[in-house]
């Protein structure tokens, strides 16, 4: 099995462009999960990534592009514990 780079990427959004975005980050291969929340951050999504570079160009490219998409900030998985992704039990980002 090859494993993934995963990472939780939150979103800051224009409040008058929530529907748009919502479409278009919708619309992502990689994203794999997206969340409407509460609290700091307006969005919180879920990417895979084969390695470090891919993730690199899904936000630059594609996330940041969106119109509607103020700022991100993302975290990573080291490992994961608990929940579906666990069985992958994160990545390497070294190659």
């Amino acid at each position: 099995m090859t494993e993934k780079l995963i990472a939780f990427v939150d979103i800051f959004v224009e409040s008058s462009k929530m529907d748009d975005v919502l479409a278009s980050l919708s619309m992502l291969e990689n994203l794999e999960e997206l969340y409407e929340v509460t609290g700091e951050f307006d969005l919180i999504t879920l990417v895979s990534a084969s390695d470090i570079e891919q993730f690199r160009d899904i936000l630059k490219n594609k996330i940041m592009k969106i119109n509607g998409v103020k700022s991100t900030v993302s975290s990573i998985v080291l490992k994961a514990y608990k929940g579906p992704k666990s069985e992958l039990n994160a990545c390497s980002i070294a190659p």
